[in-house]
């Protein structure tokens, strides 16, 4: 009865059976009983792993999978080896099989290496190595993947896991499978006599291994593409924890925490809960990508999602809960690990860490406590009196304070007594002055209010304390341009702004280095960068922000003016780098607007610093030296028109101003130029408008003087130059010619078939009916177009000339992309907009859809195919998503046909979505989930 309750894959007395028949008394040896019986162990192993997916149901189910998937290993390793000793007789005595690793735990994925080790004799005989052979090469061909299949004696793998730390971990959890028990409990015994003399030792290798793994990683538990197995809060680090409780204390560890307080019930169902969830996670990526892999990447985030039974919400689709989900379970793990390094510290099984001293001066960090509420033990701090938090929960918020002002970490005791007294924050509390006072003593006067914060994030306090920020915590969104979590995002712009304000990134960032000690609402800043993105998952993140952001700064006792100062930072986070990045800045109706909307230096001073502290946080490579110098060119424009004597309301003024900037523009060029060639100065002078001499910089009006002259003195009629430009961190391209039809559209096909990547352009065309265009090109890699390389920056630049010349040069055709799952997961809705008032002159176009190579050639042919005429182009990109704004012309005005208007937004959306619609049906076909892509910032 017992046996039959049994799955067949598990038990193994099928397989043993199948096996017997197949080899009937013919024995390994004969080729083809070898075959058919290798045939029974490929069926066994693969109906064990469709009754493993079985078990999976919904978002949990994993843990279970994976310990019966390895009994099913189990049961065919030892079946095989049985089997084949058996056949192989005396030889087989004294050999060992044994189950290690991840494995030897009782857990295992469906396409992960089964980790074994063959123990044999000390002096093996040619008989017995042999047998050895033969097993390997049974697993081998029955398509187990046990690497080498490791086949050493006591001694010889005593010695290894001595130098490997590795090899010493793998050795942690092995058990005996099949074979001569004797070698595998002389094993285990040395081992264990080993950690009894070297415990210590290992735990400090144990952890630095693990720091150098989640440096490789990314040391961020909240990257939006982690690694399941290897990123910070991972699999292996719960993987970690068992190991080392294993290797001190034995089997019984976590039995033993329980018991002397350390970990409770709880703690424990968490871990459970966690290895659940994750191992779920982990059999759908196998499954999906068809073999051995953990990352969680966005082409298969929306597959899964699905198979775990996540649906959209109203503020969140279905990928975006699951991957909360993911980031809440990666926080409760990241709390576990803490609690077990504190242990091993207590226990003096690893030295004790620097803490938060470490972001600190030297000698900055205090031994004795600065609140006589709290003690240090086993230098983490404590509370002296848990007890005392019943009358006065204040004491929750003064414990992280306490911990920054001394620089050291808190006690795992008093994390787990901030736990359990959460429920003492409520409306009384956020509103208490005193707890006020605490928290902006963290915000604005730790040294290091990134990490305080984080670890109150991680203790469920700050969410707590502000619910706006809690709505964030875990918050993803699912594009690529967005690398962590919201609530990540914000603690490292936070951080980001102590470090300006302490002067680290003078080159990176001077406007926001000099400007930062002038502002006079540093708390407003702080309290705007906190808050900035509470709007997300609510609508309009930018209004929603600043409806949550004005109902915080309230409840914390802020005075109206300062109050409204903040949510309209909150409001307007986005102003600047929208206006930077996609309009013309050289274009007076530009600066006019946002002027009007900053108001005042000291708003231009706040918006400047968030602006930038944000776009830096968003993610690696993010930032560059073009949207720096965009940014920097608009404050300068600005600040010139707050400071000069206009009234708030006065455009006529700023107009005025403008067109005199301008005016001294052109005064200072001729003054440096007049005595060089005065004569090209004076003409060049009255051939370009405004609008040239507002966009560029004294050293770019010169450069270009230079390019242009040098091509008249040549008597060229087109010429064209490229040169790389640090500051900007692109390849500047410039280019005279004749104006023409389709002139801009015939370059911009050009740069795009030379894979240089358009992030901005400039068009001017002269009083005498000559075009004057610069490009700003990088390669794909985001780096200046031919950095290194001045043969292709020459290249592109002739190819450019000849273009514009009217040459009919070989254009290699664009082949469509190649449909990939990363692309297949994000549904991008394209769109086309028009406004008649953005801009003096001209009709802006802003078109927006999914990014791929030669995009902004294809939007340009159409707009060319219309008749118009391009006086500018701003390039941006979020991720997989492009927004290409155009300053359009026809006949030299606006825009006022409204047929035109809507011939051409059908033109452009025409173009965005037909590459949306074939990987949508392509997506379709192949059966892949996908899920909509967010466009917010």
């Amino acid at each position: 009865m017992l046996v039959s309750a049994l799955p067949a894959s598990l038990d193994g007395l099928k397989l043993r059976a199948e096996l017997a028949a197949a080899l009937s008394d013919k024995g390994w040896q004969d080729v083809t009983a070898r075959l058919a019986a290798i045939a029974r162990i490929k069926a066994a192993i693969e109906s064990g792993r469709e009754a493993a997916f079985r078990k999976l149901d919904g978002a949990g189910g994993g843990l279970e999978a994976a310990r019966f998937l390895s009994g099913v290993m189990n049961a065919v390793l030892v079946a095989a080896f049985d089997s084949l000793a058996a056949d192989a007789g005396k030889v087989a005595e004294g050999i060992s099989l044994l189950a290690i690793g991840g494995y030897g735990a009782g857990e295992l994925a469906p396409s992960s290496d089964i980790d074994i080790l063959f123990i044999k004799p000390e002096r093996a005989s040619k008989a017995q190595k042999e047998f050895l052979e033969r097993v390997i090469y049974v697993l081998w061909d029955s398509g187990l993947d046990i690497g080498g299949g490791a086949v050493r004696t006591v001694r010889e793998t005593l010695k290894i896991a001595n130098a490997n730390i590795g090899e010493r971990t793998s050795l942690l959890s092995l058990r005996h499978l099949a074979g001569d028990p004797a070698p595998t409990e002389a094993l285990r015994q040395a081992l264990w006599d080993e950690a009894q003399s070297s415990g210590p030792a290992f735990v400090e290798a144990k952890l630095a291994e693990r720091d150098s793994r989640i440096a490789k990683a990314g040391r961020s538990r909240y990257t939006v593409e982690p690694n399941l197995k290897e990123s910070k809060g991972g699999l292996r680090d719960l993987q970690l924890m068992r190991w080392l409780a294993q290797f001190l204390y034995g089997a019984d560890a976590f039995e033993r925490w329980v018991s002397s307080g350390l970990l409770t019930i709880n703690d424990v169902e968490k871990y459970l809960r966690a290895s659940d969830f994750f191992w779920t996670i982990r059999f759908h990526i196998h499954a999906i990508v068809g073999g051995k892999d953990d990352r969680l990447t966005f082409d298969i985030q929306p597959e899964i999602a699905a198979r775990m039974g996540f649906d959209d919400a109203e503020a969140e689709s279905a990928v975006e809960r699951f991957m909360r989900r993911y980031f809440l379970t990666a926080m409760d793990v990241g709390s576990l690990t803490r609690l077990v390094c504190a242990k091993l510290e207590a226990d003096h099984r690893k030295s004790r860490p620097r803490g938060l001293a470490r972001f600190l001066p030297e000698n900055d960090g205090l031994d004795e406590p600065v609140d006589d509420a709290f003690a240090l033990v086993d230098g983490r701090l404590d509370f002296v009196d848990p007890g005392m938090i019943e009358k006065d929960p204040v004491l929750l918020l003064r414990l992280f304070w306490a911990a920054s002002a001394m620089g050291a970490d808190l006690h795992p005791d008093a994390i787990a007594v901030v736990g359990r007294n959460i429920r003492h924050i409520d409306d009384d509390f956020r509103s208490d002055p005193r707890a006020v006072r605490v928290f902006f003593s963290i915000l604005l006067d730790s040294a290091a209010p990134q990490l305080v914060l984080r670890l109150m994030t991680e203790a469920g306090l700050l969410g707590k304390f502000l619910p706006e920020f809690g709505s964030i915590v875990a918050r993803t969104q699912f594009n690529m341009y967005h690398r962590y979590t919201v609530d990540e995002h914000t603690l490292q712009l936070i951080g980001l702004l102590r470090e300006i304000e302490t002067g680290d990134h003078p080159l990176d960032h001077p406007v926001a280095t000099r400007i930062v000690h002038d502002i006079k609402n540093r708390r407003a800043l702080h309290l705007a960068a906190l808050l900035h993105d509470t709007g997300k998952g609510k609508g309009d993140q930018c209004v929603e922000g600043a409806l949550q952001a004005r109902a915080a700064c309230t409840r914390l006792g802020l005075p109206k003016a300062e109050v409204e100062l903040v949510a309209w930072l909150v409001r307007a986070h986005l102003l600047m780098s929208d206006t930077a990045q996609r309009r013309d800045i050289g274009d007076p109706r530009t600066v006019i607007e946002f002027a009007r909307e900053v108001g005042t230096l000291e708003r231009l001073n706040l918006l400047t610093l968030l602006t930038v502290i944000d776009i830096r946080s968003v993610g690696p490579g993010i930032w560059n030296g073009w949207k720096g110098q965009l940014l920097r060119d608009l404050y300068a424009a600005t600040r010139t028109v707050l400071e000069g004597d206009t009234s708030s309301d006065g455009e006529a003024e700023i107009r005025s101003l403008l067109r005199g900037q301008a005016d001294e523009a052109r005064a200072a060029f001729r003054e440096k130029l007049k005595r060089v060639d005065d004569h090209f100065a004076q003409g060049w002078i009255a051939d370009l408008d405004d609008s040239y001499w507002l966009s560029f910089s004294e050293a770019d009006r010169l450069r270009h003087a230079a390019f242009v002259r040098a091509a008249r003195g040549r008597g060229d009629l087109v010429a064209a130059a490229a040169r790389v430009d640090k500051r900007r961190a692109a390849t500047e391209v410039m280019l005279i010619a004749p104006d023409r039809d389709r002139l801009f559209a015939d370059i911009v096909a050009v740069l795009a078939n030379l894979g240089a990547s358009v992030v901005g352009a400039q068009v001017s065309t002269t009083a005498s009916g000559e075009a004057f265009d610069v490009f700003y090109v990088q390669d794909a890699a985001g780096q200046p177009y031919g950095f290194d390389r001045e043969r292709a920056r020459d290249a592109l630049a002739e190819r450019v000339r000849r273009a514009a010349s009217g040459s009919k040069t070989r254009v290699t055709a664009r082949p469509s992309q190649p449909l990939t799952r990363r692309a297949a997961a994000f549904t991008v809705i394209p769109s086309v907009s028009i406004d008649q008032t953005a801009a003096e002159t001209a009709t802006l176009i802003e078109a927006s859809g999914r990014d791929r190579p030669g995009l902004l050639a294809d939007l340009s042919e159409a707009l060319a195919d219309s008749g118009l005429a391009l006086q500018s182009a701003r390039i941006d990109g979020y991720g997989e998503r492009a927004t290409d704004v155009f300053y359009v012309l026809k006949d030299g005005k606006k825009l006022t046909d409204e047929r035109l208007i809507a011939d051409v937004k059908a033109a452009l959306l025409t173009v965005l979505t037909e590459e949306e619609a074939r990987i949508e049906e392509k997506a379709r076909t192949r059966g892949l989930a996908r899920a909509r892509a967010s466009s917010g910032r």
